[in-house]
């Protein structure tokens, strides 16, 4: 069955975080100052290099630097209700992934109007404060994206959320809000999903629409707009991610509609640009060494015009008007954006649509090298349809797209190991799979959960069965599992 893609107010300051300085000061000041002056007076020379890395925890959509690939150890192979389930916490509507400190895991939800960042307590699964705010306006988007699909990012202590229908808001670990940030409303024919993340001590937003393209730094602390940079890109929805090449400069690495390009961390400049991409690109890019990895499809050939209007069409003038075609995101798209925009679809305004969206499916890797990009190898086949975001694990690329189909291909050379279903769980897939001590998790639509060995030869250890819908993407650290389904947040772990 095929299935669609889809894909300046601030208030309340605080006080900068404590960085390593403060902490080294407050417990050697009283023994050590000279030498704590020292080296305080050496680091505020220079910038602070570890901290523009990205980060190694669970903090963001994927974990460290969108990778979905943690380094510990000992997660569990089955789990379920009855079976190594830590703790079990019903939660609200939404589809945002989970997010961890060392003490707190946080989401997003919706609910009648309200928009909600929730902290839940780590060990008990306890839900600590949730803090909402209005939704002031409703972006169209596809079925498959919701009001808080976008996963929050936290710098290991506060958390940062975006909404598409509100904006950024920052909340301490108590709950305290610390600012706030109004943007839109945006226009996307599927409903922006790029979550935000952290560099350095700036909060970077990707917005690609039909217009009005950027991206954005916004200062921790305060909320303020660091930076604004105008992008040529049209839609997109991948999360970005960092870039750090030995002795550089940290770059952003973004996807849009047919290409990639790399933007300098500390003001947005354009470091790089890759064409040829897929038109469309739901999945986030991942980064090995210097090579990134796309994903995307395009369509060989769109659905005529024709076949709308049978449908829709209801006075037979052979246009589309918004009492005809409803809440359909793309007619509305359409409507709003060519021709004319007075929200009537022709068939010349279908087809120019068609055209943009018109293109191969495409797997890419390409090298980043002195501040430019070149291609090392591409795969052209069997993409249509792909949402989640490809795993890069043991030289390994993984890549599962709707009816449990997992491909695996060759990192270094695209060259293909082997295609075959997941038995057991070959629904449809909106979660990116994880990787951790050679086995992948991934979760299917109708919350089947499958573990594999990893390897040119994978298998299928364990198909566990949630009952219960999923489209968010698991979190692994410290040997636990946490995961996010339609109705409540699990933390599984080995007994």
């Amino acid at each position: 069955m095929h299935r669609p893609m889809f894909p300046l107010m601030n208030t309340r300051k605080t006080e900068p975080r404590r960085g390593w300085i403060d902490e080294f000061l407050s417990c050697s000041a009283a023994r050590a100052w000279p030498f704590a002056l020292l080296i305080c007076l050496f680091a505020l020379s220079f910038p602070a290099i570890a901290e523009e890395t990205p980060s190694q925890g669970w903090t963001r959509f994927r974990g460290p630097n969108g990778s979905g690939i943690s380094k510990d150890k000992d997660f569990p192979t089955e789990f379920g209700k009855g079976k190594n389930m830590v703790w079990r916490t019903p939660v609200r509507r939404g589809k945002s992934s989970p997010i961890l400190t060392a003490r707190h895991i946080f989401l997003t939800a919706a609910s009648q109007g309200k928009l909600y960042t929730e902290c839940f307590d780590r060990k008990t699964g306890k839900l600590l404060w949730e803090r909402s705010i209005d939704q002031p306006h409703s972006e169209v988007m596809n079925k498959l994206n919701q009001e808080a699909a976008i996963t929050p990012v936290t710098d290991g202590k506060n958390v940062y959320a975006f909404f598409k229908d509100f904006g950024l808001v920052a909340y301490d670990a108590t709950g305290n809000l610390l600012w706030k940030t109004a943007l839109g409303p945006f226009n996307n024919t599927q409903g922006l999903s790029a979550s935000p993340i952290i560099v350095g001590d700036s909060l970077i937003l990707i917005a690609d629409q039909w217009e009005d393209s950027y991206i954005a730094a916004f200062h921790l602390t305060s909320g303020e707009m660091r930076w604004k940079m105008e992008r040529q890109e049209s839609e997109s929805w991948g999360t970005p991610i960092v870039h750090l090449r030995p002795g550089g400069e940290p770059e952003i690495v973004t996807t849009s509609r047919g290409q990639f390009g790399t933007h300098l961390a500390r003001n947005g400049e354009r470091a790089s640009t890759f064409l040829g991409l897929a038109n469309t690109i739901i999945a986030s890019p991942v980064l090995e060494g210097d090579t990134v990895y796309v994903l995307g499809y395009g369509v060989e050939s769109p659905v005529p015009f024709s076949q709308r209007t049978e449908r829709l069409d209801k006075n037979k003038d052979g246009k589309l008007s918004p009492d005809e075609y409803g809440t359909d995101p793309v007619l509305h798209s359409i409507g709003r954006n060519t021709g004319n925009r007075d929200g009537i679809v022709t068939e010349e305004e279908w087809n120019y649509f068609a055209n943009k969206v018109l293109g191969p499916n495409a797997m890419v890797a390409v090298r980043l090298e002195n501040g430019a990009a070149r291609q090392l190898w591409r795969y052209d086949k069997n993409f249509t349809g792909v949402i989640p975001s490809p795993l890069v694990y043991r030289n390994i690329l993984y890549s599962v797209r709707n009816g449990g189909i997992l491909t695996t291909h060759d990192a270094s050379t695209g060259e293909v190991i082997k295609t075959a279903r997941i038995e057991g769980a070959i629904g449809g897939y909106s979660t990116s799979p994880v990787a951790a001590d050679g086995k992948i998790w991934m979760a299917s639509e109708e919350g089947l959960v499958s573990v594999l060995r990893a390897g040119k030869d994978w298998e299928v250890i364990a198909v566990n069965d949630m009952g219960e819908g999923c489209y968010a993407t698991p979190a692994l650290e410290a040997g636990v599992i946490y995961l996010r389904t339609e109705e409540a947040l699990y933390a599984f772990a080995s007994r």
